[in-house]
């Protein structure tokens, strides 16, 4: 399995979103600029030219003409994914740091984090189909708990909205009251920050990673545990496989150990797991770097990876992959 190398940005990746056909793969980073690639051959199709800070997210709507970013620069920006012009921008007062369409791209999640006396918000925001008829207005704010929360994604139907960040707890919050539904457990929940979340292909269910070492797998709808793993660094960012019961986990490893460990030798590697098992089955190593974002291609064939070294690594899975016996 011989990597594809996209070097199309500058600073470290945070995000990294396939579109639904699986055709085309759009990257975030910090250096301002979402771009867009072929999935296939890692061909650098175009970038969004806009924002003034890192850029932290983006979604694509399912007909893939629209993508959503949100960015340090304290906008949330639509853009149309073919010509690459604006199409409108919402303002916050602080940083937007996650963002989602709902099913049916009529509404968009997204979270603000804590600044100044402003403390972390999700934002409800209705997606005009006529960009000429979008407004500012949220449908909804829902004042959020202490610290950031680093990811807000809809529920089932859109009826709810899971959020996960620095407190560590995931949330369930109803999208029409914004009212709270349900607290993922303390005790079996994870111990650190909440870096990423992402659901299950069907929704069913969501995987979490954490900075104490470990990924969860929860109940959508009920916030119960099903699966631990652990691993030996912090985790950034988490994938599942939409074909395969895998799942990724990619990370770093703690400021302390970054002068102690070898940089030549792209030791950071991206780490299989058997979801049912929770045992590790294999790594795809690489980057020279943490890696920050991890994304499963719609089809479950292939996967990329974002690194701090401002590479996005492409892998086309070999034949072998797909029967990985433990």
């Amino acid at each position: 399995m011989r990597p594809i190398l996209m070097k199309g940005h500058e600073r470290p990746l945070t995000f990294l979103k396939y579109n639904r056909d699986g055709d085309l793969l759009f990257s975030c980073a910090k250096d301002h600029t979402p771009t867009v690639w072929f999935a296939d051959n890692g061909e650098r199709l175009g970038t969004y030219r806009g924002h003034n800070g890192a850029v932290w997210s983006c979604d694509v709507s399912r007909d893939s003409m629209r993508l959503i970013t949100g960015s340090a620069d304290q906008t949330v920006k639509l853009w149309n994914v073919q010509t690459g012009s604006q199409l409108y921008t919402f303002n916050f007062g602080s940083p937007a740091r996650s963002v989602d369409f709902s099913v049916g791209d009529k509404l968009a999640v997204i979270t603000t984090d804590p600044f100044m006396e402003l403390t972390s918000a999700i934002h409800v925001k209705r997606i005009a189909r006529d960009p000429a008829e979008q407004t500012e207005e949220s449908e909804l704010v829902i004042k959020g708990p202490q610290g950031r929360i680093n990811r807000a994604v809809w529920g089932p139907l859109n009826r709810t909205i899971i959020s996960a960040g620095e407190d560590a707890i995931i949330r369930i919050w109803d999208s029409e009251t914004g009212k709270l539904l349900r607290e993922a457990d303390k005790e079996s929940g994870h111990k650190k920050t909440i870096t990423s979340l992402t659901k299950s292909a069907d929704g069913s269910h969501l995987l979490t990673g954490s900075l104490d070492k470990s990924a969860k797998l929860w109940d959508t709808r009920t916030l119960t545990l099903i699966k631990t793993y652990v691993t030996e660094r912090p985790v950034n960012a988490v994938a599942m496989s939409p074909l395969l019961d895998h799942v990724v986990l990619g990370g770093g490893q703690d400021a302390s150990a970054v002068t102690t460990t070898d940089h030549r030798a792209g030791k950071f590697e991206a780490k299989f797991f058997d979801k049912i098992l929770q045992e590790e089955i294999g790594g795809v190593k690489g980057h020279f770097g943490p890696i920050n974002a991890l994304a499963f291609n719609p089809d479950g064939k292939s996967f990329s990876s974002g690194g701090e070294d401002g590479y996005v690594r492409l892998h086309h899975f070999d034949p072998d992959y797909f029967n990985i016996k433990i």
